[in-house]
């Protein structure tokens, strides 16, 4: 039996797809079943349990020695969001407590952190434990992952294997509940289809030309790739990022939703939202030798094909994986 938690989101639900491929169907689903707009990323699915996230401890109490592995994805993500109350809750605490059941009852755990963890990028991308304390995240979602980072490599007692993933700018199926925090690349799609036309942030650093912002951008079907090989590898427990190692920028971007849509590309720019302007990050890219010194071989997914798999066979139809 394995344990997913944030399952009905976008990630999770991603990787219960990965699951059920390899003929995983003992899944106990784990989240707030109450948010409609969620579910249908797991309609179809081969699940065995619906577990709200509110009863999920007392859940294991009684069925931990059925559950073989947990991936605790669930989290609050909306980086806009200034109630620290709410992170500290939901992903601070809860965490901790996952933590703590997973080392009573001897699970193994992968969790998700986030990019969001290195603030504007000063101390650099390096996934190195020592530089965790050192890091100043820009938003209260950021600060609640690094709080937790720090706090799980400081606990004398641990699961016998786990993994924190901090997760680079994520894109691909499945997102459509998102709203305003789904990835550009389905923003692209949107205003594209409607409008003809798609606007990017401009710039207000006098570094990056307006569309030369560069992130780290990553393919969810890659993400769930080594969440699997995680769950099998077992061995090397620590926190790694997971991006592509290769920066791209906004234009490259919307360039190719343009081409999978095979439409003319028309680029705008509008100012960056007051409210995240000064928390913006300019520039994101993953050391991903940590994760690559631990066996993890498989290429990452470059943009281009990405895009055109995530526009074509998931957009356009309006599909789910």
């Amino acid at each position: 039996m394995i344990v997913v938690t944030g399952a009905a989101g976008f990630i999770a639900s991603c990787l219960v797809t990965r699951l059920n491929a390899a003929n995983f169907n003992d899944i106990v689903v784990v989240d707030n079943f109450a948010v409609e707009r969620k579910l249908a990323n797991l309609k179809g699915k081969r699940l065995r349990e619906y577990v709200d996230r509110n009863e999920f401890f007392e859940w294991l109490d009684t069925n931990h020695e059925q559950v073989e592995f947990i991936f605790h994805l669930g989290a609050r993500t909306d980086t806009t969001e200034q109630d620290k109350a709410i992170f500290d809750l939901l992903n601070l605490e809860y965490s901790q407590k996952m933590w703590r059941a997973c080392c009573q009852y001897q699970l193994p755990l992968v969790y998700a952190s986030s990019a969001a963890t290195y603030g504007s990028g000063t101390l650099g991308y390096s996934d190195d434990d020592a530089l965790l304390p050192l890091l100043r995240p820009l938003n209260p979602y950021g600060d609640s992952k690094n709080d937790f980072d720090n706090w799980a490599v400081q606990q004398a007692e641990k699961p016998f294997f786990w993994a924190g993933l901090k997760f680079f700018n994520v894109y691909g199926p499945n997102e459509y509940h998102k709203g305003r925090m789904a990835s550009v690349i389905f923003h692209a799609f949107e205003q594209i289809r409607q409008h003809g036309s798609m606007t990017l942030f401009r710039s207000h650093n006098p570094d990056y030309a307006d569309g030369e912002q560069q992130r780290d951008f990553v393919y969810v079907k890659d993400v769930v790739e080594v969440c699997f090989f995680l769950m099998n590898h077992r061995q090397h427990s620590g926190i790694y990022n997971l991006g592509t190692g290769e920066a791209r920028t906004f234009l490259d971007l919307t360039l190719n939703t343009f081409q999978a849509l095979d439409r003319t590309a028309d680029i705008r720019f509008r100012d960056t939202p007051e409210d995240i302007r000064d928390t913006y990050q300019y520039y994101t890219q993953a050391d991903m030798s940590k994760l690559r010194s631990i066996g993890y071989d498989r290429p990452f997914t470059r943009l281009e094909d990405g895009i055109d798999d995530y526009v074509r066979n998931y957009l356009v139809p309006g599909a789910y994986l």
